[in-house]
């Protein structure tokens, strides 16, 4: 019989040790995770976290982000308490308040610069974590500004533009039952473990990958039949020599086509263009790969299936227009709405696609009930206002400094980070700019550092949340400890500022709970019974994809087909775009043989993301210092060696990183990873280089130079 000591060392779950294992979720990445966490609580604190086997995502597993959880919520920078600033800004002095002080000194700001300068001259940003979006929304909207706006600016949106562009709503790849799978920047092993665990028991099972990617990766090693390797930003170029080769031999759907499919004529002229003679000069992809590629979809191509990562394919200047001519590969082989291709799905909750409907958009939109000017980037980018009708917070800091097309002059951020900003030195000047500035985080970020007034935010174990999963699963945590010192929960704080600024708005007025009562309508599950059941569960109303449902029912474009030429575009000649998805160079020649190499920063490390990690102890020593990815062949050429400091330089300025050498970084490449205090790759990045389709910004395709610190300044 084990001592009680020997119990409580090996954290066992008992009456003896008092320990107790209560269940949450992980929200420190993408809410296309999410995973279920066990969490070990004695005496109110988490003293172990394990993967939840009950729960159907992860069922069981963590990854090194998840598994660090226990010391990101414990961090010593958790903000303690509400603080108002005392000095200038950046200065670091302030003062603790009580939460009373902080919400009525902001609800009197807000209401004041409404009156003075009116409601849209509030800008409501959301950064991470997304779970409160929808909530946040509507308090803009009930406070009367368009201007909402989110981290999506910069991430995923693009793809989901495209789609919406092609077919009217969002798809997803039906990889389960595809043949081949088409990965494009797609390298689950740095950005989603459970679904590289399924990739290689797909692959056991025979089905064929194809695998493109700028390096080199874990993916094109452990996966690939076949891999691909454009330079950065080429992508699109490499998708239209493809579907050239495709189409030439006649191995497309042309009865698909013929029935589903608008603008085909004129799309297949305008791939002729790519073809052997320039595609290699293009990308930098040989044809006989290209030619490859063709015959692989032709022979195991029905279905197929294609990831077109959200971010990688969309940091550039031409990044959607590089989406749609990925997607558009599915398109002309049949592979759109059939089982073991891309299918159409509906929204269920924050951007997550469960087979269910919930009120959630109704939600937001309901609260929109006055009449009110564009927001932020609406006239710079119509194309992404047209589609998504919020705020393009790309163009905020712009808009800020120069105060056209009128002026902003209060900010009130969930979770910003300035360094997901392009010139993230331009953000933080326009947040020392404007009037007021409220951010609400866990921590005490650079951001947070510059605000009038912080508050101090809960972690996913803290609160209660509402999470739809694929496959139909619905997820109501219950909090496992008590929130720390004296943080809240981000919806209760929505919540109470809707209070305060006295809105219309009795239902956002009544709380989280009576909020996702009134969303979760279509549910026959109740609020109640999902928070009992403390693990998900299925929701009766969850249907499965139906083979070409959608396409017969007629899709939500102009022509109610599947568009290869858009004609909304089409039918908007003064907003400058093409309604084919054409090709335009990443870069141009201006400066090329003063900064001979290509950046491109963002990628993903496997126990990163953004800089929510960076301090965190266990991660930060996988990696302790800012490293910058060099081609051994170009680190030769000048005179560089592993671990030596290096000087990164584009024409926005220079940051210093250590040389890390590898040769699945192609020759002309530097790449950095993102979001470094010492090391700011955003610094570099040009803000008005920005995609005119959707606002995002080219932070992986930017020329550079690099050159080897000197010994002396290295040693300074």
């Amino acid at each position: 019989m084990a001592t009680k000591e020997e119990l409580l060392k090996a954290k066992i779950p008992c009456a003896e040790t008092g320990i107790e294992i209560r269940h949450s979720l992980c929200d420190i990445c993408s809410p296309t995770s999410h995973c279920g966490v066990s969490c070990y609580v004695k005496d109110g604190v988490i003293i172990k976290v394990e993967g939840n086997e009950n729960h159907p995502l992860n069922k069981g597993l963590l990854c090194t982000k998840g598994a660090s959880n226990r010391q990101y919520i414990y961090r010593e920078d958790r903000l303690r308490t509400p603080m108002k600033r005392t000095g200038p800004r950046g200065s670091g002095q302030y003062e603790p308040i009580s939460w009373d002080e902080a919400l009525d000194t902001i609800a009197e700001k807000l209401v004041t610069c409404k009156a003075d300068f009116g409601a849209q001259s509030v800008f409501f940003f959301c950064g991470y974590s997304k779970w409160l979006r929808p909530l946040l929304q509507r308090l803009a909207y009930s406070f009367g500004t368009p201007n909402y706006g989110t981290e999506s600016s910069t991430c995923f949106t693009s793809g989901l533009m495209a789609w919406e562009i092609a077919a009217g709503t969002p798809s997803r790849p039906s990889m389960n039952d595809s043949r081949l799978f088409l990965g494009w920047a797609c390298n689950p092993y740095y950005t989603g473990y459970l679904a590289a665990r399924n990739m290689e028991r797909l692959k056991a099972q025979g089905m064929k990958f194809i695998i493109v990617d700028t390096m080199y990766t874990q993916a094109a090693e452990k996966l690939g039949d076949l891999f691909l390797q454009p330079r950065p930003g080429t992508d699109g170029a490499l998708a239209l020599a493809i579907a050239n080769e495709l189409i030439a031999r006649g191995w497309i759907d042309h009865e698909f086509i013929r029935a589903y499919v608008h603008g085909f004529d004129e799309y297949a002229a305008y791939c002729r263009g790519f073809n052997a003679s320039n595609i290699e000069e293009l990308t930098g992809v040989p044809f006989e790969k290209v030619a490859q590629a063709a015959a692989m979809i032709h022979e195991y191509g029905h279905p197929m299936s294609i990831k077109e990562s959200s971010a990688p394919l969309a940091h550039h200047m031409n990044g959607m227009q590089n989406y749609r001519a990925i997607m558009s590969l599915a398109i002309i082989t049949g592979n759109y709405d059939v089982s073991g291709g891309q299918i159409p799905v509906e929204f269920t909750w924050t951007h997550q696609a469960a087979g269910y409907r919930t009120l959630e958009h109704e939600f937001v939109r309901e609260a929109r009930t006055t009449k009110m000017p564009y927001p932020v980037g609406a006239q710079r980018f119509p194309l992404w206002y047209d589609l998504e009708g919020e705020a393009q917070a790309m163009d905020l800091s712009r808009q800020i400094l120069e105060g056209t097309p009128y002026p902003l002059n209060a900010l009130v951020a969930f979770g910003m980070n300035n360094r997901m900003f392009p010139d993230s030195r331009r953000m933080m000047k326009a947040l020392d700019s404007i009037d007021f500035f409220v951010d609400i985080d866990l921590f005490m970020t650079d951001c947070a550092g510059h605000a009038d007034i912080i508050l101090p935010a809960c972690s996913s174990f803290e609160r209660e949340e509402f999470k739809a999963y694929p496959g139909g699963w619905a997820y109501y945590t219950k909090p496992v400890i008590k929130p720390l010192y004296e943080s809240r929960a981000d919806s209760d704080i929505i919540c109470e500022l809707a209070r305060r600024l006295q809105l219309d708005d009795e239902l956002l007025k009544a709380g989280y709970r009576a909020c996702l009562e009134h969303i979760l309508q279509p549910v026959s599950l109740t609020v109640q019974q999902l928070q009992d059941a403390d693990t998900p569960l299925q929701v009766p109303e969850f249907r499965p994809h139906e083979p070409l449902a959608a396409l017969k029912q007629g899709l939500r474009t102009p022509t109610g087909r599947l568009e290869l030429k858009s004609e909304l575009i089409a039918s908007h000649p003064e907003w400058g775009l093409d309604a084919l998805p054409t090709y335009r160079a990443p870069l141009d020649d201006v400066d090329a043989a003063e900064y001979p190499l290509t950046l491109t920063s963002g990628g993903r490390l496997p126990f990163a993301l953004h800089s929510r990690l960076h301090d965190v102890a266990w991660l930060r020593s996988l990696r302790p210092k800012a490293c910058a990815e060099l081609n051994p062949g170009d680190a030769a050429a000048l005179g560089i060696l592993q671990d030596e400091l290096i000087e990164i330089t584009t024409p926005m300025g220079s940051i210093q990183a250590v040389a890390l050498l590898s040769h699945h970084i192609q020759k002309g490449l530097v790449s950095m990873y993102h979001s470094y205090r010492e090391a700011d790759i955003s610094s570099l990045i040009n803000a008005d280089r920005l995609d005119p389709y959707s606002g995002f910004p080219a932070h992986r395709s930017n020329r550079c130079r690099v050159s080897k610190v000197p010994a002396k300044e290295e040693q300074a």
